[in-house]
């Protein structure tokens, strides 16, 4: 239960999360400050259009009617119902929002209907528990966005272009996007300069890599982001984004986070992004919470029962029990669970097939909360062959006996659509990364030819992907 002062009681914290009385009478006036300051931090919720993504593709093209993709029937991947397309990345990279929004309608509509964007737009149903067994799909906004000048940006406009695809979800089983950044970087966001997407500055709106100056005055930022996750849910997708725990690493208005000072500041951050479309939090260092070895993030993280509260919180204030927060590199300890999470990751790579399916059967008790295996993650060197990361893929989406006992999963966006060779995904997540791979007339073309491996082998390599997920949507629905 809160306190009067918006805090956990002191007697919920270890020591080292603890102030004395006398810390608190020898406070300065300005720590006196930011703590009233950060305590009234008022929460906002989406109080933006309630059809976004109408609203957008209005703004972007001038009409309501929404026609048929030719594009998208030609360039089709069927399973039974379920479709995307298959196309290079950066021919998708290239296509205007205009083109991308009538693919994504394209796809869903009915037969003998007509496309148009539904007035009403739920999340997937999955049920409650769907993160316990769901495939999580990452993509860094910032390695995709427009980079025009000494300008990032655009960076969810591109993402939903890559959309119609990734393979759709199962009947089964929620293929979850998961964004690498939300909310500003410390320093230098939206910029060729800007720094590390690990460090966030929460409470100063969402991050300019995402945003588009183009849409300023006529879609607001929050609209932006509830149309990128309408637009994912219209395609069967949970979408979820990453949210670093290291007090070092986060900053509230441009202030020095800590724990215990700026809790509630963190849950309503959490919050406001549940209210914008999104349906899971992935936690950077989550595993650290309870084991506290090679910890390499900066600053204190939050103790169990404090992460607990947080967790509970967020489902409380959103009203949702069907969240699913996946915790970094976190395993089958069973802590993980108690303090709310749904899914933790990287207990071991899928190299070995045998091994997967041992950790299912071992974990097939626990029906709220497993540690799953990973294809790769933010810290690719980009040096794995395709063999690999295809042997990777098998292993994850059939390393099972029974259906009901699959594993989480975790990927990265290149694991389908290859990065440009030994592209490393630890420096695109720590620095804005220009690339420059074709003499296309603009500079953001450039990039986007770049920053995806365009050779032969990355073209069959994506259809073998897709063939595994493929036969996971025939043989598992």
């Amino acid at each position: 239960m809160l306190n009067v002062s918006g805090f956990l009681p002191a007697n919920s914290y270890n020591m080292s999360n603890k102030i004395s009385a006398k810390n608190r009478s020898t406070e300065t006036e300005s720590s006196r400050s930011v703590r009233m300051n950060t305590k009234s931090l008022s929460f906002k919720g989406y109080y933006g259009d309630p059809q976004p993504l109408k609203k957008l593709f209005y703004n972007v093209t001038g009409r309501n009617s929404i026609y048929e993709d030719a594009w998208t029937h030609s360039h089709i991947w069927q399973v039974g119902m379920k479709k995307w397309v298959n196309a290079h990345p950066a021919e998708l990279l290239k296509r205007t929002v205009e083109q991308t929004i009538q693919s994504i309608c394209t796809i869903i509509k009915p037969n003998n209907q007509y496309p148009g964007i539904p007035s009403y737009i739920p999340s997937p149903n999955f049920g409650d528990k769907w993160g316990r067994h769901a495939n999580y799909i990452e993509i860094n906004p910032r390695a995709i966005a427009k980079f025009d000048g000494n300008r990032v940006s655009e960076g969810l406009l591109q993402a939903m272009k890559l959309l119609p695809a990734i393979p759709t979800s199962p009947n089964s089983f929620a293929n979850c996007i998961v964004l690498s950044q939300l909310y500003p970087s410390v320093n230098g966001d939206g910029y060729k300069n800007s720094d590390s997407l690990y460090c966030v500055n929460l409470h100063t709106g969402i991050s300019k890599n995402l945003t588009s100056d183009g849409l300023i005055g006529k879609v607001g930022e929050d609209e932006q982001v509830k149309a990128y996750n309408d637009a994912a849910h219209l395609l069967g997708f949970k979408t979820a984004f990453r949210m670093p725990l290291s007090s070092g690493q986060l900053k509230v208005q441009g202030r020095d986070f800590n724990w215990y000072e700026h809790e509630k500041a963190f849950i309503d951050a959490c919050v406001w992004a549940i209210e914008l479309g999104f349906d899971a939090i992935y936690f950077d260092s989550a595993k650290h919470i309870i084991h506290k070895d090679c910890y390499a993030g900066i600053g204190n993280l939050p103790n169990k029962d404090q992460m607990s509260y947080i967790l509970y919180e967020i489902r409380n204030k959103t009203g949702r029990n069907d969240l699913a927060f996946i915790g970094e590199k976190c395993n089958d300890d069973l802590g993980f669970k108690s303090m709310g999470f749904t899914a933790g990751t990287d207990w071991g790579k899928a190299d070995d097939f045998n091994s997967v399916l041992w950790e299912s059967k071992k974990q097939a008790p626990s029906r709220e909360y497993a540690a799953g295996p990973e294809v790769s993650n933010d810290n690719d060197y980009g040096a794995n062959s395709y063999e690999t990361r295809l042997n990777r893929i098998n292993s994850c989406l059939f390393g099972y006996e029974y259906v009901s006992n699959k594993l989480p999963t975790y990927m990265q966006i290149h694991d389908l659509m290859p990065l440009s060779p030994y592209t490393n995904t630890h420096d695109l997540m720590m620095r804005a990364t220009q690339m420059s791979g074709s003499g296309a007339w603009t500079e953001c073309e450039r990039h986007w030819d770049g920053i995806f491996n365009g050779d032969i082998g990355a073209t069959h390599y994506r259809n073998n992907a897709f063939r595994f997920f493929e036969n996971f949507i025939r043989y598992r629905d």
